[in-house]
């Protein structure tokens, strides 16, 4: 603490960086500030609660870096958590994305439903973003069906059933009427647009002159396009005196959290809301602004984006090349607390089940550490090993971090050894896993979870201690129904009430492993031909295998063949053999 309070009296009073680390010298936390000297100082005097109080419990040292001005200081920010991705920023990342309908430039355009991510694309034929990708997709489906707009990718040596069903207009062997075209695409960017009475009248006219010629069932299909059109692209209208495509942003603070609502107003009419709620563990105005500065690398800029007067809007609009505004007035002020309200409203109705999510994370996390007494768990490894009779021997690995599954962590082995040791599986994964951990300066957990026994546990604790490291090895013991029983050291056994909080996380981490390295299995057994498939079974030989092959062709028809039908062809043993070998070969 000596240490910190020394640095801490020579921060000056500019813009900058900060960065937290951890006792072992890992970045678990970077901010920004206008002044560092206020900023970092404000982390180690008063009290703090929640996910602040928790941080700064881990906090050991702190580096900064100093800028110029506050833009430099968010760039800076962005870039850094970028590059070490720390665990208390982690809780702000906003990886959503929204399908948008792409109108193609092409000389005979196409509609698609693509995601624009942080790809450099033209916005002049993108619409949306819409609810989900249903949505647009039935979007295009309607507007495929009532337009002969180009459907495949690639044009065709002759036309297909869109041609001969009235939906396309044959551009891979008709001359292109470019007037025609231009006529269908005007149409079709009005609907798209939000301007839907042209094509209601059109499918309006259909379903008069079906029901005219007794068509009944087509005239309640075109009824049922109408109500599509009303309750599901009728969205909510917004009283604003143009149709500017704009963003608008709230927030709403209370209990320890911070809740973000983002409205997408697109023609006048809310076409989709997004909600956020994270803990709070810097400055509102902070989080806020950093918030929207990231929000953009998986959405659109719309034309507009209305804030709340916390925030940095010189900064937003030249990070983001944005027309960022504080309203002051009027309806573009009733938007920004309409969406303040909706961000209170989802925070209160959303917190009791947050609370719940945190003990069932964090919270058994933090009785995990107390249980083992360890001095921090922040990252636990857990492994599972399958094989089937000693073939297709592989092993998997999944992540908790903080008690939530981090997927993108999640790694696959082929184990280079076919045989039924559970030992020698063990050995080669924790040695394959570590080794490049060792090498690559990759972040070593906290905690291994190994899924057996002492002998597991301890073959796990040789390969890791061989390889300089100290990080302690558990293991997970199931009980004659298959379920977490126990969870075992190498000296002592726990038993975990079945009602805790900590039960449920390491079940969960159980299902988690088992599930990955299964689903890893059934994909390396999917590959595997027949042929090789009979090369495990004892008994069979060449001119067996020939014949098998012969009259079944398939793993799934000789599945599906009895016992009695496999005598025909082999010995009783091996017939029972192999019956019993394919039926766990290809069980689900």
């Amino acid at each position: 603490m000596n240490k910190i309070k020394e640095k801490l009296s020579l921060l000056p009073m500019v813009p900058g960086c900060y960065l937290m680390k951890n006792k072992d010298g890992n970045i678990i936390y970077v901010g920004k500030a206008k002044k560092l000297k206020n900023r970092v100082s404000s982390y180690f005097r008063g009290t703090h609660t929640g996910k602040t109080a928790k941080l700064v419990s881990e906090i050991d040292d702190f580096e900064y870096i100093t800028v110029n001005t506050e833009i430099e200081s968010l760039i800076l920010e962005n870039n850094l958590i970028k590059q070490y991705n720390p665990k208390y920023n982690i809780l702000l990342k906003d990886d959503k994305s929204y399908p948008y309908i792409e109108f193609t430039s092409e000389e005979v355009p196409r509609l698609k439903v693509v995601r624009v991510l942080s790809r450099k694309k033209s916005t002049k034929h993108l619409y949306g973003p819409y609810p989900n990708v249903t949505a647009a997709r039935n979007v295009v489906n309607l507007l495929n069906r009532m337009y002969p707009i180009r459907k495949c990718n690639v044009y065709q040596n002759k036309p297909c059933l869109y041609y001969h069903i009235g939906q396309c207009l044959g551009y891979c062997t008709n001359h292109v009427n470019k007037d025609q075209i231009d006529n269908m695409k005007d149409e079709v960017i009005k609907f798209l647009n939000g301007d839907h009475s042209l094509i209601t009248n059109k499918i309006k006219d259909e379903m008069n002159k079906y029901s005219e010629t007794l068509q009944y069932e087509k005239a309640l299909e075109m009824k049922k396009l109408i109500e599509y059109i009303t309750i599901t692209l009728s969205h909510q209208q917004v009283e604003t005196k143009d149709n500017v495509d704009r963003d608008v942003f709230g927030y709403y603070v209370d209990k320890g959290y911070l809740s973000i609502q983002v409205f997408f107003i697109r023609g006048a009419k809310i076409v989709e809301r997004h909600s956020k709620i994270v803990p709070l563990i810097d400055e509102v105005d902070s989080v806020l602004t950093t918030y929207i500065s990231n929000f953009y690398h998986n959405i659109l800029i719309p034309k507009e984006i209305l804030v709340p007067n916390i925030v940095s809007v010189d900064v937003l609009s030249k990070y983001l090349s944005a027309n960022i505004k504080i309203p002051e007035r009027g309806d573009k002020k009733k938007l920004v607390q309409l969406a303040c309200d909706n961000a209170k409203v989802a925070l209160n109705e959303n917190f009791e089940l947050i609370k719940r999510d945190e003990e069932k994370t964090s919270n058994a996390n933090e009785s995990l550490r107390v249980l083992l007494g360890l001095e921090k768990l922040d990252r636990i490894e857990i492994f599972d090993n399958a094989h089937l009779f000693g073939m297709y021997n592989v092993s998997g690995m999944v992540v908790f971090i903080d008690g939530k599954p981090a997927k993108n962590e999640y790694r696959k082995y082929k184990i280079s050894i076919d045989q039924n040791d559970d030992y020698s599986t063990m050995k080669e994964v924790i040695y394959r896993r570590y080794f490049r951990v060792l090498k690559d300066n990759l972040t070593k957990p906290d905690l291994i979870i190994v899924d057996g026994g002492l002998g597991q546990i301890n073959v796990a604790q040789e390969v890791v201690r061989s390889l300089g490291f100290t990080i302690p090895v558990v293991g997970l013991k199931k009980d004659d129904r298959h379920a977490t029983s126990k969870l075992l050291t190498d000296s002592m056994e726990f038993d975990i009430d079945r009602r805790s909080n900590l039960f449920y996380l390491l079940e969960r981490m159980q299902d988690e492993v088992h599930e990955f390295t299964i689903n890893y299995h059934k994909q390396i057994r999917s590959k595997g031909s027949l042929s090789s498939v009979l090369d495990n079974v004892e008994g069979i030989g060449s001119k067996r295998k020939k014949e098998l092959l012969k009259k079944y062709r398939t793993i799934s028809n000789m599945k599906q063949a009895t016992i009695e039908q496999l005598k025909e062809i082999l010995p009783s043993n091996v017939a029972v053999d192999l019956h019993k070998f394919l039926i766990e070969y290809t069980n689900d």
